[in-house]
């Protein structure tokens, strides 16, 4: 519903989360994700694809500055979740940003916003399924099957999944997170270990001779650190992914907090001293990006199935991903589909409580991934990810105006702020604002990708233009239906 819609149909103010109404689209769901279910899901939305694969290129181009990079995007990506986190308290729903988008912007902001998230996603499927045919032609009795195949072979396996049921969703995610933060900290203590015995790591005695010898802290100068900005926000794409979950779990009010204050030490921890490892262990030069850099460390202190089982975990992450993929977008296509801006059939839900139209939707566009791995292999990574940052700078836009929005009305007395709070309003969301809006900027000086990129942002804008008024009498007639119920 537009916000012009519920002040006009509430004349009261409104002063806590009951008393919001309720998004049409979160009728029907169960509520079986458990404490540890959401918790894992914010862990595992830390860790995915983007440092156990992404990293290795990016530490290639930037050197050991890229620790400086994950730092800072991930300030400020603690700042958008815990944004999301305070909305979440307020009025929790499975459609999320997008429910929040429709209460704060209107219809058209809501519309934006989740066809926004739907390319951030379905382009990040296309992404980990690329990653996970790397991986797997990392063993030698793979490589002679093509990319594609793997590719499509992994996105059926993961769809037969999802389709499930939601408690299979979080049993998944929460061994899924179980396995990568295990390995993270188990290659961690290998890394501590191989530092304080000085043990060789190919052929080179690890520690700081090893920054300092190949160029220093920025090998290559500042412009490399500057264009793996949104390389780095993208490693934190699933972050998010909480104030979905919280629309399916009993007690968000407990769970939420919990889950978003413990990301920012983990992104301190696995990404930042994960990456400073690396970099006293091997060069920056030694790593690539068609392998993941704890396998290049492991393959070469002589332990050659050190590197088959952390290929296999980096295989398991990027699983994952592509699972928290599947479920988000379902839940967000459901939610803008009640409303008449997404096809009907994506608000269809199995006996198991699953969205699966949306489901679907998302892996009919991930099935144009695998055409792009048939065609150019090398690239389709670097290509999808590029795009994928732009539906995930805007969607974390859309959630600090959404903030920005809440707080103004907070002060006018329309609704009341939980005591869970985005710390620093509003200097906090505007600096985040220009932040992501920078990094986006920044793309244009990657003329062999990033550049192409950016010049995707019209033909975008055309097809939301375009779409708009192809479903703007559907969403017009959704919103007058609800409206006559709320005033019933």
């Amino acid at each position: 519903m537009s916000k012009d819609a519920v002040n006009t149909a509430v004349a009261a103010p409104r002063t806590d989360a009951a008393q919001v109404p309720a998004d049409a689209g979160d009728a029907g769901y169960s509520k079986d994700l458990k404490a540890r279910h959401v918790n894992m899901i914010a862990i595992g939305g830390a860790i995915g694809t983007g440092l156990f694969l992404g990293a290795g290129g990016r530490l290639h181009d930037a050197g050991p500055a890229l620790a400086i990079a994950y730092l800072v995007c991930g300030v400020f990506a603690f700042f958008v979740v815990r944004a999301l986190g305070e909305l979440v308290l307020y009025r929790p729903s499975s459609g999320s940003f997008v429910s929040y988008a429709r209460e704060f912007l209107g219809e058209k902001g809501a519309y934006v916003a989740g066809w926004m998230y739907f390319l951030n996603w379905s382009t990040t499927g296309i992404a980990d399924i690329t990653a996970i045919a790397l991986y797997t032609h990392y063993w030698s009795m793979f490589t002679s099957i093509p990319q594609w195949t793997l590719a499509l072979i992994a996105l059926a396996v993961v769809l037969a999944v999802n389709l499930i049921s939601v408690k299979i969703f979080g049993e998944m995610e929460f061994w899924f997170a179980i396995i990568k933060v295990a390995t993270l900290v188990g290659f961690m203590f290998v890394g501590i270990f191989l530092l304080a015995t000085q043990h060789e790591v190919g052929g080179r005695t690890p520690g700081l001779s090893v920054i300092t010898d190949n160029g220093g802290v920025f090998p290559h100068g500042l412009m490399p650190v500057v264009l793996v900005m949104q390389g780095v926000i993208f490693a934190y794409a699933a972050l998010e992914l909480v104030g979905v979950a919280a629309g399916e779990t009993a007690e968000p009010e407990k769970v939420v907090p919990r889950a978003v204050n413990s990301i920012m030490w983990r992104v301190g921890l696995f990404y930042v001293g994960s990456v400073v490892l690396l970099a006293l262990l091997l060069p920056g030069s030694v790593y690539s990006a068609d392998q993941s850099p704890f396998v290049t460390v492991l393959s070469k202190i002589g332990v050659p199935a050190a590197g088959d089982v952390m290929n296999l975990v980096v295989l398991t992450a990027a699983m994952s991903s592509l699972n928290s993929g599947l479920y988000s977008t379902g839940r967000i296509l459901r939610s803008m589909a009640m409303a008449g801006s997404a096809p009907r059939f994506t608000a269809r839900m199995n006996r198991s409580q699953v969205p699966y139209g949306g489901i679907l939707l998302t892996c009919a566009v991930c099935v144009l991934g695998v055409g792009l791995n048939y065609l150019m292999p090398s690239q389709a990574f670097e290509i999808v990810l590029n795009v994928a940052s732009l539906g995930i700078i805007s969607t974390w836009v859309i959630i600090m105006v959404c903030h920005l929005i809440f707080v103004r009305r907070a002060r006018t007395g329309l609704v009341t702020r939980p005591s869970f709070r985005l710390p620093g309003s509003p200097v906090t969301e505007i600096a985040t604002i220009v932040f992501l809006l920078a990094c986006l900027a920044m793309m244009w000086n990657d003329p062999e990708v990033g550049r192409k990129t950016l010049l995707l942002i019209p033909a975008i804008a055309v097809l939301l233009v375009g779409g708009w008024y192809a479903i703007r009498r559907r969403v017009t007639k959704a919103e007058d239906q609800e409206l006559a119920e709320l005033i019933k």
